[in-house]
């Protein structure tokens, strides 16, 4: 029997249980591995929706912005240490509840230092879920599968949260969109007792030898994807306040938002096709020249097709590149250790982005933004290239 042939569900205690390896399994997995850190997804609503519905200003927006991905980084972290000693399912209930709590908190507050400590807390919450999820996902037969799936939920979910909560602000307040978070998390909670047990493998027999880590490289690959992640998260962060700025409507600024995040699914489909077929540097240099060309044309927002294009653009290169700069870093070091301070570093760039942008867009100097976006660009394909072109040379005896 395949693993997506009709089976009947194990049951455990008073909730059947869905076969472990099955597709509806790699959906309920996936909504676990973004309940944590869904607020990623909807980030450009967020700090739009803090500045109009609770007041605050583009600054402080996005410091509260940021420092929710800073909490993340660090629970993520917390998370490869200790997520072997604990109980995944109880964990994750415990969780869950605690983010659900802390995002009803939110809505009533609307100080900002408040809000950038109490949604630091919610990302260290929301870090160790994350990763939790992720553990329980690599001990599925088809890890990868469960990864395409959670970009789906992802970017579906994100698009629909970006086309409709800044809309919903204005009628409901700054409260609505820390209550979708609580909700997402309520759903995802109520999806716990059908998952199976996913039992943890034995660990390893400890080995004489010990692989050597090339660290100038794998510094280069960190460097690449801290900037990428920054240079791209600090202009999203703000998207909506450019447009408005750029004499574009609410309206048009969200639906275009909510395709570019569905179509931008297809950058990921792109990786699973291509592989490594033509090794890492020459997929790497095209989607970050096509994400630094979007992102320069960012500067003619004012014009709604360049604008509606630009965000397409970015967001299919930004799912198309991310995956092989993550992908250097496993492959550098196979027993998996770097892959995880790989994902560390990704979240430090997301929180670092809109934290620079708050000083920035703050002013409402939008055009500087923009240029300090594609610098930051630049700057990350000359780090990553070194790793790629090293990593393609060792591939080519092979």
């Amino acid at each position: 029997m395949t693993d997506d042939a009709p089976a009947a569900p194990a049951v455990s205690g008073r909730f059947p249980k869905v076969p472990e390896n099955s597709l509806l399994a790699s959906v309920l997995l996936s909504f676990l591995a973004t309940a944590g850190l869904f607020y990623v997804n909807i980030m450009a609503a967020l700090v739009d929706g803090l500045i109009s519905g609770a007041g605050l200003t583009p600054k402080a927006a996005g410091l509260v912005a940021s420092a929710n991905v800073y909490g993340a980084a660090v629970g993520a972290l917390t998370a490869v240490f200790i997520i072997r000693r604990l109980p995944w399912r109880r964990t994750a209930i415990t969780v869950l509840l605690l983010l659900i709590s802390v995002d009803l908190v939110s809505t009533l507050i609307k100080v900002p230092e408040l809000l950038i400590a109490i949604r630091f807390v919610h990302g260290i919450i929301g870090g160790l879920l994350v990763g939790v999820a992720f553990a329980v996902i690599a001990r599925t037969r088809t890890p990868d599968r469960t990864f395409g799936m959670l970009l789906v939920v992802q970017f579906g979910l994100g698009g629909l949260g970006l086309m409709f909560l800044p809309r919903l602000v204005p009628v409901f307040g700054h409260g609505v969109l820390f209550m979708a978070l609580a909700t997402f998390s309520a759903v995802t909670l109520a999806m716990l007792p059908f998952l199976g047990e996913y039992r943890a493998p034995p660990r390893p027999a400890p080995t004489a030898t010990k692989a050597v880590v090339r660290w100038i490289p794998l510094v280069l690959a960190f460097a690449g994807i801290f900037l990428f992640q920054a240079a791209n998260m600090g202009l999203a962060a703000y998207i909506i306040g450019l447009g408005k700025a750029s004499g574009l409507t609410l309206g048009f600024i969200t639906d275009t938002l909510g395709a570019a995040n569905w179509i931008g699914a297809l950058g990921s489909v792109m990786v699973v096709i291509l592989g490594l077929r033509f090794g890492r540097a020459r997929p790497l240099l095209l989607g970050l020249a096509l994400t630094l060309v979007g992102t320069w044309a960012f500067h003619f927002a004012h014009l709604p097709m360049v604008f509606l294009v630009a965000n397409i653009a970015t967001a299919v290169t930004w799912a198309f590149v991310i995956p092989y700069l993550l992908g250097m870093c496993a492959a550098f070091d196979k027993a998996g250790q770097m892959a995880a301070l790989g994902g560390f570093f990704s979240k430090l760039g997301l929180a670092s982005g809109p934290a620079v942008a708050a000083f920035v867009a703050g002013g409402g100097e939008y055009q500087g933004l923009i240029t300090l976006a594609a610098v930051g660009l630049l700057c990350s394909g000359l780090a990553a290239l070194t790793p790629a072109l090293l990593l393609d040379r060792q591939r080519q005896p092979a």
